[in-house]
């Protein structure tokens, strides 16, 4: 069977590596996308004409009317947790699986927070860019993690993680999710308005959807305290950046961190990350070789299983998959 992977060059060195690509090319005739800009439907139709599966990153948007013009599809499988870029309903509708990567980036994303945390205590990008820019830093006082209070917006993976790593710490936690059951005297289940009121540092992990769009706003905003952070490590459309920003500029609270955004690719956008009390990265909280090399993989294991006519650990849609081998 021929596959389509069609993550650009960049992406694909970053987020797809040699081992996975090897391990593709064992069991498929493999066509890569070779251009620097990500495939467009127009584009990823002309490209994936005579594909049997298209192996998507983050970039690669599959709308619904790919899949009626590319009556050899059988698949289309997503490199990542996150399939909001791929119109399932449409691919259900005309026969074609989709399947989804398991999330391998948890200590990843995790350690990030972590690091963000300290960061934002202690001023340390702050008084490194003084000290580049040939300036003497301000002294101030920073702030311990251990005593300070967190709240986790998310009891996922990678809030159950964190939360872990918290507790280690010597860390008050609070958690805020309605759909999760929490069996841990050491964490405190409270509703989101609470957590807003009394955490000393909000990560938000929330999952993103239509209920959690601009979960974070006015309201929510108006509810931290002044010296508390922000941070966000789930998606962009999470947070009202009008309000966050407005929120930074007037010291209502003492800063954020983010690693998303409503850029492009998910990244912070440039009018958030260039105030001076944001931390900002762009979009590399599950960039690393163990991360990315575990959703990579499974991937090959999903296009084997596939091939097979099997369906694979990850499928969203198998019900409505008939256009198997």
């Amino acid at each position: 069977m021929k596959v389509l992977l069609a993550h650009t060059p960049q992406m694909r060195r970053q987020y797809y590596g040699e081992r996975s690509l090897g391990g593709l090319r064992a069991v498929a005739d493999v066509k890569l996308h070779e251009g620097d800009d990500a495939l467009d439907a127009a584009h990823l139709i002309d490209a994936a004409q005579e594909v049997d599966i298209i192996v998507a990153d983050r970039l690669t948007e599959g709308r619904g009317e790919i899949f009626a013009k590319l009556p050899k599809l059988r698949a289309m499988v997503r490199c990542a947790v996150d399939i909001r870029n791929i119109d399932v309903a449409a691919a259900s509708a005309a026969g074609v699986l989709v399947t989804r990567a398991g999330p391998g980036f948890i200590q990843s994303v995790a350690e990030l927070a972590l690091g963000f945390m300290v960061d934002l205590s202690r001023g340390v990008s702050r008084a490194t860019a003084d000290y580049h820019a040939g300036r003497m830093p301000d002294v101030t006082m920073g702030r311990q993690l251990a005593g300070s209070r967190i709240g986790i917006i998310g009891y996922g993976s990678i809030g159950r993680h964190l939360a872990g790593i918290a507790k280690v710490l010597g860390m008050e936690i609070l958690v805020a999710d309605p759909f999760a059951t929490i069996n841990d005297a050491a964490i405190q289940h409270v509703p989101l308005d609470d957590l807003l009121a009394r955490a000393d540092y909000v990560v938000c992990l929330a999952i993103a959807n239509e209920q959690t769009e601009n979960l974070i706003g006015p309201a929510a905003l108006s509810r931290m305290q002044k010296h508390s952070f922000f941070i966000n490590l789930s998606r962009g459309n999470l947070v009202d950046e009008a309000a966050l920003a407005a929120a930074l500029r007037e010291n209502r609270i003492a800063g954020a961190a983010l690693d998303v955004g409503r850029a492009l690719d998910q990244m912070p956008t440039m009018e958030l990350a260039k105030l001076p009390n944001v931390i900002a990265t762009p979009h590399v909280g599950g960039l690393t070789p163990d991360a990315i090399e575990h959703q990579s993989c499974e991937t090959v294991r999903q296009v084997e299983k596939i091939i097979k006519g099997e369906i694979p650990i990850g499928a969203v849609n198998a019900d409505h998959w008939t256009r198997r081998p």
